[in-house]
């Protein structure tokens, strides 16, 4: 049963940066995407970014240019550089892992908040 691990949300002002990690662990299968989702209060669960295991990578249209996802493959692990956030990006971001099990594995989410 593959585990998620979250980390590096909190509070920036507009402008600002953040980076979340997602570290997977337990799963004896070969993890195949990684990414995130966001919910803010009231909206829908979209999805941010992910990343394949050969390094494609897929961004909602809201954070081109912005954010960037990657991973380390020898670490199960993903990262989300956020640049020059914006208040609407406010929202909690929840990691997600697939596996080649198949399995779907959603982290414990972080809340993002930027505000000034």
């Amino acid at each position: 049963q593959v585990q998620l691990v979250e980390s590096g949300g909190g509070l920036v002002q507009p402008g600002g940066s953040l980076r979340l990690s997602c570290a997977a662990s337990g799963s004896s299968f070969s993890i195949n995407s990684m990414g995130w989702y966001r919910q803010a209060p009231g909206k829908q669960r979209d999805l941010v970014a992910s990343i394949r295991s050969g390094g494609t990578t897929t961004y909602a249209d809201s954070v081109k240019g912005r954010f960037t996802i990657s991973r380390d493959n020898a670490k199960n692990t993903a990262y989300l550089q956020m640049n020059s956030l914006k208040p609407e990006d406010t929202a909690v971001y929840s990691c997600y892992v697939t596996t080649s099990r198949p399995q779907l594995a959603w982290g414990q989410g972080t809340q993002v908040t930027v505000s000034s």
